[in-house]
């Protein structure tokens, strides 16, 4: 496989990940408030802004999870807690732990 091919599945699957499979994180553990759930998991995304403040903004080859001061392991560790609240607070940790395993994913797996 080329290169240019591994690439474009990289960010099929990255972006797969980070906007279509919270769907189905949503229809299976909140199926009564699958909509609200989903916006609230795409609003995790905003973890991203950090991206702003690294010089390039996007590096391929370079981990976002250590790299990002939303994406630290002292981030993590505090979107780990959140998981013991109810609610809302529950549903965005869900959304931000899956959002670092996703970016974990797209650089162990794919990249090199």
């Amino acid at each position: 496989m080329e290169h240019s091919d591994i690439a474009l599945i990289r960010t099929f699957v990255h972006y797969f990940l980070h906007f279509v499979f919270p769907v189905f994180i949503a229809l299976i553990f909140y199926r009564k408030t699958w909509k609200k759930t989903y916006i609230i998991l795409l609003a995790t995304m905003l973890v991203d802004l950090d991206h702003l403040f690294a010089d390039p903004v996007f590096d391929p080859d370079r981990a976002s999870v250590g790299f990002h001061f939303l994406h630290s392991y002292y981030a993590i560790a505090v979107y780990f807690l959140m998981l013991f609240f109810k609610g809302n607070i529950r549903i965005i940790a869900i959304g931000l732990l899956f959002h670092m395993l996703t970016d974990l994913q797209d650089f162990y797996c794919w990249s090199h």
